[in-house]
């Protein structure tokens, strides 16, 4: 069984899109928003008992970031908090671009991308 689901956030420029793929054995999301959605960086994370206590999910993340990108500071933590609540792999990917974009508008597309995850794990 597969199924998707589209959450946002956010609005004009900084809205966020959040497109889910559920599979039986993992989750695929991708992060899209601003000026120019794109591919800017994939974070794979697969779950494992914790060290310190093997009763909770922790996990290990492969992170790739296209050269000059830095969506890998959203995809890495989202796909973190997202292992931990799911118990499966997954993968996100993250592509937000806004022109000029100042250290408060950063900070808005941040805010925008850990909401629209909260809303995924409800």
């Amino acid at each position: 069984m597969v199924e998707q689901r589209i959450y946002q956030v956010g609005e004009g420029r900084f809205q966020v899109k959040l497109l889910v793929t559920i599979t039986g054995a993992g989750l695929v999301a991708q992060f899209f928003g601003g000026d120019k959605p794109h591919v800017g960086a994939v974070a794979l994370s697969v779950p494992r008992p914790g060290l310190a206590d093997p009763e909770k999910v922790s996990c290990n993340t492969t992170v790739v970031p296209l050269l000059g990108h830095k969506d890998d500071e959203v995809a890495k933590p989202a796909a973190e908090e997202i292992v931990r609540a799911w118990g499966s792999p997954v993968v996100v990917i993250a592509g937000i671009h806004v022109d000029n974009a100042g250290e408060k508008d950063i900070e808005i597309l941040v805010d925008n991308c850990k909401s629209v995850t909260k809303s995924l794990l409800g």
